[in-house]
């Protein structure tokens, strides 16, 4: 395997992609966090929940349930615990993003907090940062799964040194496409640059076919296309850009934002994407993609499941960076660290929460067997072999290049990417901003948040 490049100062991508892609199973000696077991994980996890009183564990996580078979965190995920701890009853509620945000926090808050809930990366909404100065989450720097992880990722659910959340792995956003759909508009290659991009988004229109459905109703839908922009707008000649950020140096009104929003405003204002997107939900999105009504969508890694289920018509997908470079320069991808569980760090049973990751994070589990197996995040375990093909060819493009920026909200103050949202509905719903008022927005909330 070929050295990577590290592409952003504080975030090795290179450690996330080489455990991405890797099935050496060799052990991770350097994560920042402890290998030692700690007081709460006993060497045999279902000693201390054995022949104990009845328990009620809670969990909260975000998303929507599996579209066929059987969803690890409602279905799977109980069943197993229950058959390892028989004492144990886990209760697991899903909700729709934004919603989760709303009602974990206010939970937390109340300390009714469930013991287990998801946690994003570094700075994201619902960040591992954000929880852990709140002292919601349970520091995990005890548990002895750590040097099978990928440094990069457990370092992006960290705390000053300290991980507070394990990640289901790594995301990678892109564009999904119909094979169909594409040759019949005359598409022979995928497209390498934005003018490429356009070209073929163009022949797809004249060929009568929708190019992009998004769900714009569900407005977090909008970074979707946006980060993979700035991953070959925005960061290539300025790697620290966000860094820079934070002192000052840049900022998000800098000409490579107002660029970027640009580019993403083209796609609304040549009918690229599908009318009527600020009344579509996202879920609503992926079925009309799924019913061969749309040749592209934008979303991540997480939405395979859902974007692979059978529709009203078959067709073979595939998955490519969208690309913003102009004609010329280097593709890059956007990827990042994916979202994680956490415990609770006031749970009643915080010990027992610990055993319970140990079990499903010991490599070898079935649970950590099925919890893999259901899992469309790429592995940062060592050992995990890519199982979705469909990620194949860009995996393969950051592994030969080292071209990958992070998740621009990650180093962002959560409530900045919701501002960038809101104002870049206003350009969708025909009204006239410009993106120099979103990015004019985003800074002045990025300062109001960012204070001290």
């Amino acid at each position: 395997m070929k050295t990577w490049k590290s592409k952003i100062a504080g975030v090795a991508l290179a450690s996330l992609f080489a455990v991405a892609l890797s099935a050496c199973g060799s052990s991770n000696s350097n994560s920042d966090a402890s290998a030692s077991p700690s007081a709460g994980a006993s060497a045999n996890p279902s000693e201390s929940a054995a022949n104990s009183d009845p328990v009620t564990l809670t969990m909260l996580v975000s998303g929507a349930k599996a579209a066929e078979g059987a969803d690890f965190e409602l279905d799977t995920l109980p069943k197993l615990v229950k058959e390892k701890f028989p004492n144990v009853t886990l209760e697991v509620q899903k909700l729709p993003d934004e919603q989760y945000y709303t009602s974990v926090k206010a939970k937390l808050a109340a300390g009714e907090g469930p013991d287990i809930f998801l946690v994003f990366p570094k700075l994201a909404n619902m960040g591992a940062i954000e929880v852990a100065k709140a002292g919601y989450a349970a520091d995990l720097s005890g548990m002895s799964f750590w040097n099978n992880i990928s440094k990069a990722a457990a370092s992006d659910m960290s705390f000053e040194g300290k991980p507070y959340a394990v990640a289901k792995g790594m995301d990678i956003l892109g564009t999904y496409y119909n094979k169909e759909l594409f040759a019949q508009a005359g598409i022979a290659e995928l497209p390498k640059d934005w003018p490429s991009f356009l070209a073929d988004a163009e022949k797809l229109k004249a060929a009568g076919v929708t190019p992009i459905v998004m769900g714009d109703k569900d407005p977090w839908v909008v970074q979707f296309g946006m980060y993979q922009l700035a991953a070959n707008t925005v960061y290539p000649t300025d790697p620290e850009f966000d860094n820079k950020l934070q002192t000052g140096e840049t900022a998000l009104t800098d000409a490579k934002w107002v660029e970027t929003v640009n580019q993403y405003k083209e796609l609304y204002d040549k009918g690229y994407v599908a009318k009527g997107s600020l009344g579509m939900a996202s879920a609503q999105a992926v079925q009309q993609f799924v019913d061969g009504k749309a040749a592209m969508i934008f979303t991540g890694t997480w939405d395979l499941p859902g974007l692979a289920a059978k529709g009203a018509v078959d067709f073979e997908r595939g998955f490519f960076s969208l690309p913003g470079n102009k004609a010329g320069e280097p593709l890059y991808a956007s990827a990042s660290t994916a979202a994680g569980y956490a415990l609770n760090a006031k749970s009643k049973h915080l010990d027992l929460g610990k055993q319970i990751f140990e079990y499903l994070y010991d490599g070898q589990s079935p649970l950590f067997q099925a919890w893999v197996d259901s899992n469309p995040s790429i592995s940062v375990f060592n050992g995990v072999e890519l199982k979705n093909e469909i990620f194949k060819d860009v995996l393969s493009d950051i592994q030969n290049t080292g071209n990958a920026f992070y998740f621009s909200n990650q180093m962002w103050p959560a409530g900045v990417s919701d501002v960038m949202q809101s104002k870049f509905a206003e350009i969708i719903g025909g009204k006239k901003t410009t993106a120099e008022d979103v990015t004019k927005a985003m800074q002045d909330k990025y300062q109001e948040l960012n204070k001290g």
